[in-house]
């Protein structure tokens, strides 16, 4: 909770509306003097009377989170006055989606390769008996692509192991000790 610098200092509040700070003003413990801007944004856009009938409403405890909520919302609306704060949260949902589809896509690319390296199994040349011809062992389970998310807010993704060998080290997974992801392919470093 931010407090008035100095006790004879008006709130932020009390100054913009060019009132006296009493000491058990309810706005001086979240608009101090030093942010004359916060209030003046609050007030433009939801006005005096309407945020002190908010704060008398509710709990002491919440009212800090309160104006920081009214204070968010209000300069977002002063910058967009159409879309406020929702424009924002839609930028952002737009982002995640369009991230989640390049993501996917890479997955599937991931599996594509991984499955190009899987040796076929050609069709017995003519004249010879398909019973006679020996199969290779089939892989156990197939090649799963797992996502992890958490890692304290940060993604990580791994890779389970397959049942058989890749001819290659894979960049991401605890096998690469120098954790370098440009090792194993490529035409060279820039």
């Amino acid at each position: 909770m931010a407090s008035s610098s100095s006790y004879n200092s008006p709130c932020a509040a009390c100054k913009f509306l060019r009132r006296k700070c009493m000491p058990g003003c309810i706005f001086a413990p979240y608009f101090p003097p030093e942010e004359p801007q916060k209030f003046a944004n609050v007030h433009k856009i939801f006005g005096a009377s309407n945020v002190t009938k908010l704060l008398n409403e509710l709990l002491p405890h919440q009212r800090e989170d309160a104006v920081n909520s009214l204070a968010y919302e209000a300069e977002a609306r002063i910058r967009d006055p159409v879309y406020g704060c929702v424009g924002a949260i839609s930028f952002l949902q737009r982002q995640v989606q369009r991230l989640q589809k390049e993501l996917d896509s890479a997955n599937s690319d991931l599996i594509r390769f991984a499955c190009n390296e899987i040796p076929t199994v050609l069709p017995p040349p003519h004249g010879v008996n398909p019973i006679q011809v020996p199969m290779p062992p089939r892989p156990a389970r197939p090649i799963e692509f797992s996502r992890r998310i958490g890692n304290e807010g940060g993604g990580t993704f791994y890779q389970q192991p397959p049942a058989f060998p890749l001819p290659y080290p894979l960049p991401w997974n605890d096998n690469n000790p120098s954790g370098d992801i440009n090792e194993g392919g490529g035409e060279g470093h820039m």
